[in-house]
Protein backbone atom coordinates (compact mmCIF):
# COMPACT_ATOMS: atom_id res chain seq x y z
CA UNK A 1 0.00 0.00 0.00
CA UNK A 2 2.85 2.37 0.84
CA UNK A 3 4.40 1.75 -2.61
CA UNK A 4 1.03 2.41 -4.26
CA UNK A 5 0.69 5.74 -2.44
CA UNK A 6 4.26 6.64 -3.40
CA UNK A 7 3.45 5.92 -7.05
CA UNK A 8 0.48 8.31 -7.01
CA UNK A 9 2.55 10.98 -5.28
CA UNK A 10 5.13 11.16 -8.07
CA UNK A 11 2.58 11.53 -10.89
CA UNK A 12 2.71 15.05 -12.37
CA UNK A 13 0.24 16.93 -14.55
CA UNK A 14 2.14 16.12 -17.75
CA UNK A 15 1.72 12.39 -17.08
CA UNK A 16 -1.99 12.92 -16.48
CA UNK A 17 -2.20 14.67 -19.86
CA UNK A 18 -0.53 11.66 -21.47
CA UNK A 19 -3.00 9.28 -19.79
CA UNK A 20 -5.81 11.32 -21.33
CA UNK A 21 -4.12 11.29 -24.75
CA UNK A 22 -3.58 7.53 -24.49
CA UNK A 23 -7.23 6.93 -23.61
CA UNK A 24 -8.31 9.28 -26.44
CA UNK A 25 -6.23 7.31 -28.98
CA UNK A 26 -7.73 4.05 -27.70
CA UNK A 27 -11.23 5.57 -27.97
CA UNK A 28 -10.62 6.71 -31.56
CA UNK A 29 -9.27 3.26 -32.43
CA UNK A 30 -12.15 1.28 -30.93
CA UNK A 31 -15.19 3.56 -31.14
CA UNK A 32 -14.40 5.44 -34.36
CA UNK A 33 -12.21 2.73 -35.96
CA UNK A 34 -9.58 5.32 -36.98
CA UNK A 35 -6.42 3.35 -37.91
CA UNK A 36 -7.07 0.94 -34.99
CA UNK A 37 -4.06 -1.26 -35.78
CA UNK A 38 -1.76 1.66 -34.90
CA UNK A 39 -3.71 4.03 -32.68
CA UNK A 40 -4.65 1.24 -30.26
CA UNK A 41 -1.05 0.11 -29.47
CA UNK A 42 0.16 3.74 -29.52
CA UNK A 43 -2.54 4.76 -27.04
CA UNK A 44 -1.90 1.88 -24.69
CA UNK A 45 1.85 2.39 -25.00
CA UNK A 46 1.45 6.08 -24.10
CA UNK A 47 -0.10 4.96 -20.81
CA UNK A 48 2.59 2.35 -20.15
CA UNK A 49 5.60 4.64 -20.64
CA UNK A 50 4.12 7.32 -18.38
CA UNK A 51 3.33 5.17 -15.38
CA UNK A 52 5.60 6.18 -12.47
CA UNK A 53 8.84 4.19 -12.33
CA UNK A 54 7.63 2.25 -15.35
CA UNK A 55 9.50 -0.98 -15.96
CA UNK A 56 8.82 -0.78 -19.70
CA UNK A 57 11.48 1.96 -19.88
CA UNK A 58 14.04 1.18 -17.16
CA UNK A 59 14.24 -1.81 -14.88
CA UNK A 60 15.42 -0.58 -11.48
CA UNK A 61 17.22 -2.59 -8.81
CA UNK A 62 17.82 -0.78 -5.51
CA UNK A 63 17.16 2.54 -7.21
CA UNK A 64 19.71 1.96 -9.99
CA UNK A 65 19.08 1.14 -13.66
CA UNK A 66 19.78 -2.58 -14.10
CA UNK A 67 18.60 -2.94 -17.68
CA UNK A 68 16.43 -1.16 -20.20
CA UNK A 69 12.75 -2.03 -20.23
CA UNK A 70 11.09 -3.79 -23.15
CA UNK A 71 9.69 -0.70 -24.93
CA UNK A 72 12.96 1.20 -24.63
CA UNK A 73 14.85 -1.86 -25.91
CA UNK A 74 12.50 -2.25 -28.88
CA UNK A 75 12.89 1.45 -29.68
CA UNK A 76 16.68 1.36 -29.50
CA UNK A 77 17.02 -1.83 -31.56
CA UNK A 78 14.13 -1.52 -34.01
CA UNK A 79 14.04 2.23 -34.67
CA UNK A 80 16.96 4.17 -33.20
CA UNK A 81 19.81 1.83 -34.14
CA UNK A 82 18.62 0.48 -37.48
CA UNK A 83 15.22 1.99 -38.46
CA UNK A 84 14.32 -1.65 -39.14
CA UNK A 85 10.64 -1.59 -38.19
CA UNK A 86 9.34 1.16 -40.49
CA UNK A 87 11.50 -0.12 -43.37
CA UNK A 88 10.36 -3.75 -43.00
CA UNK A 89 6.76 -2.57 -42.94
CA UNK A 90 7.19 -1.36 -46.52
CA UNK A 91 7.61 -4.96 -47.71
CA UNK A 92 4.09 -5.67 -46.51
CA UNK A 93 2.72 -2.43 -47.96
CA UNK A 94 4.32 -3.17 -51.34
CA UNK A 95 2.85 -6.67 -51.37
CA UNK A 96 -0.63 -5.21 -50.84
CA UNK A 97 -0.49 -2.67 -53.68
CA UNK A 98 -1.77 -3.32 -57.18
CA UNK A 99 0.00 -0.90 -59.52
CA UNK A 100 -2.23 -1.95 -62.43
CA UNK A 101 -4.47 1.16 -62.37
CA UNK A 102 -1.35 3.35 -62.41
CA UNK A 103 0.42 1.45 -65.19
CA UNK A 104 -2.69 1.57 -67.38
CA UNK A 105 -2.83 5.38 -66.92
CA UNK A 106 0.74 6.68 -66.52
CA UNK A 107 -0.52 10.28 -66.34
CA UNK A 108 -1.51 9.50 -62.75
CA UNK A 109 2.18 9.64 -61.81
CA UNK A 110 1.88 13.43 -62.05
CA UNK A 111 -0.80 13.59 -59.38
CA UNK A 112 1.31 11.61 -56.94
CA UNK A 113 4.06 14.19 -57.35
CA UNK A 114 1.75 17.22 -57.17
CA UNK A 115 0.10 16.02 -53.96
CA UNK A 116 3.41 16.18 -52.07
CA UNK A 117 3.20 19.99 -52.05
CA UNK A 118 2.11 19.90 -48.42
CA UNK A 119 5.50 18.50 -47.37
CA UNK A 120 7.43 21.50 -48.59
CA UNK A 121 4.78 23.97 -47.44
CA UNK A 122 4.94 22.46 -43.95
CA UNK A 123 8.76 22.52 -43.88
CA UNK A 124 8.70 26.25 -44.67
CA UNK A 125 5.97 26.87 -42.09
CA UNK A 126 7.85 24.96 -39.38
CA UNK A 127 11.09 26.83 -40.12
CA UNK A 128 9.29 30.20 -39.95
CA UNK A 129 7.80 29.17 -36.59
CA UNK A 130 11.25 28.63 -35.11
CA UNK A 131 12.02 24.93 -35.60
CA UNK A 132 15.62 24.22 -36.63
CA UNK A 133 16.21 22.66 -40.05
CA UNK A 134 16.24 18.98 -39.05
CA UNK A 135 13.12 19.38 -36.91
CA UNK A 136 11.34 21.49 -39.55
CA UNK A 137 12.08 18.84 -42.19
CA UNK A 138 10.88 16.08 -39.87
CA UNK A 139 7.67 17.95 -39.10
CA UNK A 140 7.13 18.72 -42.78
CA UNK A 141 7.30 15.05 -43.73
CA UNK A 142 3.96 14.61 -41.96
CA UNK A 143 2.65 15.90 -45.29
CA UNK A 144 3.77 12.63 -46.87
CA UNK A 145 0.57 11.16 -45.39
CA UNK A 146 2.66 8.08 -44.65
CA UNK A 147 3.29 7.10 -41.03
CA UNK A 148 6.33 4.83 -41.53
CA UNK A 149 8.02 7.44 -43.74
CA UNK A 150 7.38 10.14 -41.13
CA UNK A 151 8.88 8.00 -38.38
CA UNK A 152 11.88 7.00 -40.48
CA UNK A 153 12.76 10.52 -41.66
CA UNK A 154 12.41 12.05 -38.20
CA UNK A 155 14.55 9.28 -36.72
CA UNK A 156 17.31 9.51 -39.37
CA UNK A 157 17.43 13.30 -38.97
CA UNK A 158 17.58 12.82 -35.17
CA UNK A 159 14.56 15.02 -34.53
CA UNK A 160 13.53 15.75 -30.95
CA UNK A 161 9.88 15.29 -31.87
CA UNK A 162 9.56 11.70 -33.11
CA UNK A 163 6.59 11.02 -30.81
CA UNK A 164 4.46 14.06 -31.72
CA UNK A 165 5.31 13.58 -35.42
CA UNK A 166 4.19 9.93 -35.33
CA UNK A 167 0.97 10.81 -33.50
CA UNK A 168 0.23 13.65 -35.94
CA UNK A 169 0.99 11.52 -39.01
CA UNK A 170 -1.18 8.58 -38.00
CA UNK A 171 -3.95 10.71 -36.50
CA UNK A 172 -4.39 12.73 -39.68
CA UNK A 173 -4.13 9.59 -41.83
CA UNK A 174 -7.06 8.28 -39.82
CA UNK A 175 -8.90 11.58 -40.29
CA UNK A 176 -8.53 11.65 -44.10
CA UNK A 177 -12.33 11.11 -44.54
CA UNK A 178 -12.89 14.32 -42.56
CA UNK A 179 -9.95 16.49 -43.65
CA UNK A 180 -9.97 15.80 -47.38
CA UNK A 181 -13.62 16.60 -48.22
CA UNK A 182 -13.20 19.96 -46.48
CA UNK A 183 -10.02 20.77 -48.44
CA UNK A 184 -11.45 19.56 -51.78
CA UNK A 185 -14.58 21.68 -51.45
CA UNK A 186 -12.46 24.75 -50.71
CA UNK A 187 -10.98 24.73 -54.22
CA UNK A 188 -13.60 23.02 -56.42
CA UNK A 189 -17.07 23.81 -57.68
CA UNK A 190 -20.02 21.44 -57.71
CA UNK A 191 -19.77 21.30 -61.50
CA UNK A 192 -16.12 20.23 -61.31
CA UNK A 193 -16.88 17.53 -58.75
CA UNK A 194 -19.50 16.09 -61.13
CA UNK A 195 -17.10 15.61 -64.06
CA UNK A 196 -17.28 12.07 -65.44
CA UNK A 197 -14.14 10.33 -66.67
CA UNK A 198 -13.84 7.45 -69.08
CA UNK A 199 -11.68 4.62 -67.86
CA UNK A 200 -9.41 3.42 -70.64
CA UNK A 201 -8.68 0.01 -69.25
CA UNK A 202 -5.44 -0.87 -70.95
CA UNK A 203 -4.01 -4.35 -70.52
CA UNK A 204 -1.06 -4.46 -68.15
CA UNK A 205 0.99 -7.53 -69.04
CA UNK A 206 2.66 -9.72 -66.43
CA UNK A 207 6.17 -8.85 -67.71
CA UNK A 208 5.34 -5.15 -67.28
CA UNK A 209 4.09 -5.73 -63.75
CA UNK A 210 7.28 -7.61 -62.90
CA UNK A 211 9.56 -5.07 -64.57
CA UNK A 212 7.90 -2.06 -62.91
CA UNK A 213 9.25 -2.50 -59.34
CA UNK A 214 12.73 -3.31 -60.68
CA UNK A 215 12.83 -0.29 -63.00
CA UNK A 216 11.49 2.07 -60.30
CA UNK A 217 14.17 0.87 -57.89
CA UNK A 218 16.92 1.59 -60.42
CA UNK A 219 15.55 5.03 -61.30
CA UNK A 220 15.05 6.11 -57.69
CA UNK A 221 18.39 4.63 -56.70
CA UNK A 222 20.21 6.92 -59.11
CA UNK A 223 18.03 10.01 -58.58
CA UNK A 224 17.54 9.87 -54.80
CA UNK A 225 19.87 7.29 -53.20
CA UNK A 226 18.58 8.10 -49.71
CA UNK A 227 15.17 6.78 -50.79
CA UNK A 228 16.46 3.32 -51.68
CA UNK A 229 15.72 1.76 -48.29
CA UNK A 230 12.14 3.00 -48.49
CA UNK A 231 11.39 2.55 -52.19
CA UNK A 232 13.49 -0.61 -52.52
CA UNK A 233 11.61 -2.49 -49.80
CA UNK A 234 8.27 -1.20 -51.11
CA UNK A 235 9.14 -2.43 -54.60
CA UNK A 236 10.52 -5.72 -53.28
CA UNK A 237 7.17 -6.39 -51.61
CA UNK A 238 5.40 -5.59 -54.88
CA UNK A 239 7.74 -7.91 -56.79
CA UNK A 240 6.79 -10.72 -54.39
CA UNK A 241 3.15 -10.04 -55.29
CA UNK A 242 3.56 -9.80 -59.05
CA UNK A 243 6.14 -12.48 -59.86
CA UNK A 244 3.61 -15.26 -59.17
CA UNK A 245 6.15 -17.84 -57.99
CA UNK A 246 6.29 -17.02 -54.26
CA UNK A 247 2.61 -16.72 -53.37
CA UNK A 248 3.23 -17.94 -49.83
CA UNK A 249 5.88 -15.27 -49.25
CA UNK A 250 3.63 -12.62 -50.75
CA UNK A 251 0.74 -13.61 -48.50
CA UNK A 252 3.05 -13.73 -45.48
CA UNK A 253 4.29 -10.22 -46.26
CA UNK A 254 0.74 -8.89 -46.65
CA UNK A 255 -0.64 -10.54 -43.53
CA UNK A 256 1.79 -11.88 -40.94
CA UNK A 257 4.75 -9.56 -41.50
CA UNK A 258 2.70 -6.37 -41.96
CA UNK A 259 0.52 -7.12 -38.93
CA UNK A 260 3.44 -8.04 -36.68
CA UNK A 261 5.53 -4.99 -37.60
CA UNK A 262 2.49 -2.70 -37.30
CA UNK A 263 1.77 -4.07 -33.82
CA UNK A 264 5.37 -3.67 -32.64
CA UNK A 265 5.83 -0.29 -34.31
CA UNK A 266 2.72 1.15 -32.68
CA UNK A 267 3.69 0.24 -29.14
CA UNK A 268 7.41 0.93 -29.67
CA UNK A 269 6.92 4.49 -30.91
CA UNK A 270 5.19 5.24 -27.61
CA UNK A 271 8.73 5.45 -26.11
CA UNK A 272 8.83 8.93 -27.70
CA UNK A 273 5.55 9.83 -25.98
CA UNK A 274 7.00 10.23 -22.49
CA UNK A 275 5.33 13.15 -20.77
CA UNK A 276 8.41 15.32 -20.23
CA UNK A 277 9.18 15.22 -23.98
CA UNK A 278 5.68 15.10 -25.46
CA UNK A 279 3.74 17.65 -23.40
CA UNK A 280 5.41 20.76 -24.75
CA UNK A 281 4.13 23.85 -26.62
CA UNK A 282 5.92 22.57 -29.74
CA UNK A 283 3.61 19.55 -29.81
CA UNK A 284 0.58 21.77 -30.44
CA UNK A 285 2.48 23.54 -33.24
CA UNK A 286 3.40 20.19 -34.78
CA UNK A 287 -0.24 19.08 -34.77
CA UNK A 288 -1.31 22.36 -36.41
CA UNK A 289 1.46 22.20 -39.03
CA UNK A 290 0.61 18.55 -39.71
CA UNK A 291 -3.01 19.46 -40.35
CA UNK A 292 -1.93 22.23 -42.74
CA UNK A 293 0.37 19.76 -44.50
CA UNK A 294 -2.53 17.39 -45.17
CA UNK A 295 -4.77 20.21 -46.34
CA UNK A 296 -2.15 21.61 -48.71
CA UNK A 297 -1.30 18.12 -50.00
CA UNK A 298 -4.91 17.81 -51.04
CA UNK A 299 -5.13 21.33 -52.45
CA UNK A 300 -1.86 20.88 -54.36
CA UNK A 301 -3.16 17.79 -56.15
CA UNK A 302 -6.55 19.31 -56.91
CA UNK A 303 -5.13 22.59 -58.23
CA UNK A 304 -2.67 20.69 -60.42
CA UNK A 305 -5.58 18.77 -61.97
CA UNK A 306 -7.41 22.05 -62.62
CA UNK A 307 -4.32 23.44 -64.35
CA UNK A 308 -4.12 20.36 -66.56
CA UNK A 309 -7.75 20.84 -67.51
CA UNK A 310 -6.85 24.18 -69.09
CA UNK A 311 -4.97 22.24 -71.78
CA UNK A 312 -7.07 19.08 -72.10
CA UNK A 313 -10.10 18.42 -74.23
CA UNK A 314 -11.14 15.45 -72.11
CA UNK A 315 -11.46 16.97 -68.65
CA UNK A 316 -10.17 15.41 -65.46
CA UNK A 317 -12.30 15.40 -62.34
CA UNK A 318 -10.02 17.56 -60.14
CA UNK A 319 -10.83 15.46 -57.08
CA UNK A 320 -8.52 12.82 -58.61
CA UNK A 321 -5.62 15.09 -57.63
CA UNK A 322 -6.58 14.76 -53.97
CA UNK A 323 -6.11 10.98 -54.20
CA UNK A 324 -2.43 11.59 -54.96
CA UNK A 325 -1.54 11.58 -51.26
CA UNK A 326 -0.08 8.43 -49.78
CA UNK A 327 -2.99 7.44 -47.54
CA UNK A 328 -3.72 4.26 -49.51
CA UNK A 329 -6.46 3.17 -50.16
CA UNK A 330 -8.45 5.56 -47.97
CA UNK A 331 -7.90 8.66 -50.13
CA UNK A 332 -9.18 7.01 -53.30
CA UNK A 333 -12.27 5.78 -51.47
CA UNK A 334 -12.96 9.27 -50.13
CA UNK A 335 -12.75 10.72 -53.65
CA UNK A 336 -15.12 8.07 -55.03
CA UNK A 337 -17.59 8.65 -52.20
CA UNK A 338 -17.59 12.40 -52.86
CA UNK A 339 -18.11 11.82 -56.59
CA UNK A 340 -21.14 9.62 -55.93
CA UNK A 341 -22.58 12.09 -53.44
CA UNK A 342 -22.57 14.69 -56.23
CA UNK A 343 -23.76 12.25 -58.91
CA UNK A 344 -24.65 8.63 -58.05
CA UNK A 345 -23.70 7.49 -61.57
CA UNK A 346 -20.15 8.88 -61.42
CA UNK A 347 -17.51 6.14 -61.03
CA UNK A 348 -13.93 7.44 -60.82
CA UNK A 349 -12.50 4.89 -58.38
CA UNK A 350 -9.96 3.37 -60.79
CA UNK A 351 -8.59 6.79 -61.70
CA UNK A 352 -8.37 7.68 -58.02
CA UNK A 353 -6.66 4.37 -57.21
CA UNK A 354 -4.02 5.05 -59.88
CA UNK A 355 -3.27 8.46 -58.37
CA UNK A 356 -3.29 6.97 -54.87
CA UNK A 357 -0.65 4.29 -55.54
CA UNK A 358 1.40 6.93 -57.35
CA UNK A 359 1.27 8.95 -54.14
CA UNK A 360 2.62 5.97 -52.21
CA UNK A 361 5.73 5.97 -54.38
CA UNK A 362 6.02 9.77 -54.43
CA UNK A 363 5.84 10.04 -50.64
CA UNK A 364 8.79 7.73 -50.02
CA UNK A 365 10.81 9.41 -52.79
CA UNK A 366 10.02 12.78 -51.20
CA UNK A 367 11.14 11.42 -47.84
CA UNK A 368 14.47 10.35 -49.33
CA UNK A 369 14.94 13.72 -51.03
CA UNK A 370 14.28 15.55 -47.77
CA UNK A 371 16.87 13.40 -46.01
CA UNK A 372 19.42 14.04 -48.76
CA UNK A 373 18.86 17.79 -48.90
CA UNK A 374 18.81 18.36 -45.16
CA UNK A 375 21.82 16.12 -44.52
CA UNK A 376 23.94 18.41 -46.69
CA UNK A 377 23.36 21.28 -44.26
CA UNK A 378 23.84 19.37 -40.99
Amino acid sequence: MEFLVEGFMVVNWRQVVMYVIGILLIYLAIKKEYEPSLLLPMGFGAILVNLPMSGVIDQLVEGKIATHGIIQWLFEVGIEASEAMPILLFIGIGAMIDFGPLLSQPVMFLFGAAAQFGIFFAICAAALLGFDLKDAASVGIIGAADGPTSILVSQILDSRYVGPIAVAAYSYMALVPIVQPFAIKLVTTKKERRIHMKYHAGTVSRPMRIAFPIVVTFIVGFIAPSSVALVGFLMFGNLLRECGVVKTLSQTAQDNLANLITLLLGITISFSMRANEFVQPETILIMVIGLLAFVFDTIGGVVFAKILNLFRKEKINPMIGAAGISAFPMASRVVQKMAQEEDPTNIILMHAAGANVSGQIASVVAGGLVISLVSQFL
